[in-house]
């Protein structure tokens, strides 16, 4: 927690929420607790900057995705015919918890993630009909979609960080999703550095890419094409 608390030296709570930082429960002043972030978003950072410090290779980061990269990402999704979403990495579900905001009542939403802790804050935090949620490997996205009883989907969203892992557990990310994309289909990938795109554009026949500023670290963004 140590490590956590160093990140927010130089910046009070309320300013962090300006930002759309969680804000760990010891940092807040005896009123901000009472009347600043509700108890399920204090208590989901703790979870996600506990699990951070356990695992920063899985994470990426110490703090949770920002409003503005989450907007900017999902601005790319034509809600009105989308149905079917898969998230890699959910976390403490800063996107999960949008995605469900802006998905159409009949559609569904598959997350896969590989931390107990997660799987277990998803499932207690979130109660959505729409929502289903898998522990394994992003890898293994194929077989958890047969379980699910579905072919194709819509969208990927992922924001595991590609640059730390195996590179043949990379690459079999990658080509599973490129598989179970449908013909139009896209993946939505957020990172902190560049040296994925090599290998997105190996695997998907168009990769755009973009970036936000506001997010801690700076965010690039890569929009990839079947």
């Amino acid at each position: 927690m140590k490590l956590l608390k160093n990140l927010f030296l130089g910046i009070n709570a309320r300013e962090a929420r300006s930002l759309s930082i969680p804000v760990p429960n010891e940092l807040m002043r005896d009123g901000e607790r009472r009347n600043g972030m509700p108890e399920k978003q204090k208590n989901g950072a703790l979870v996600f900057a506990r699990n951070f410090i356990a695992h920063p290779q899985m994470l990426g980061s110490a703090i949770p995705s920002s409003s503005f990269l989450i907007n900017r990402l999902l601005g790319k999704i034509n809600w009105g015919s989308t149905r079917i979403i898969v998230e890699f990495g959910p976390g403490t579900g800063c996107f999960t918890g949008e995605i469900l905001k802006r998905l159409r009542p009949d559609g569904t939403l598959i997350v896969i993630e590989m931390n107990p802790a997660f799987v277990r804050h998803l499932q207690n935090n979130i109660r959505d009909p729409r929502l289903r949620t898998f522990q394994g490997s992003a890898e293994n996205v194929a077989q958890v979609l047969e379980c699910a009883g579905i072919q194709n989907v819509d969208y990927v969203i992922s924001g595991i960080p590609f640059s730390t892992m195996p590179p043949d557990v990379r690459t079999a990310i990658l080509k599973s999703t490129s598989s179970v994309l449908a013909a139009d289909g896209r993946m939505l990938v957020y990172q902190f550095s560049k040296k994925v795109l090599p290998h997105l554009q190996q695997s998907f026949s168009r990769v755009e890419t973009d970036f936000e500023a506001f997010n801690i670290l700076p965010a690039r963004l890569f929009y990839c094409e079947k």
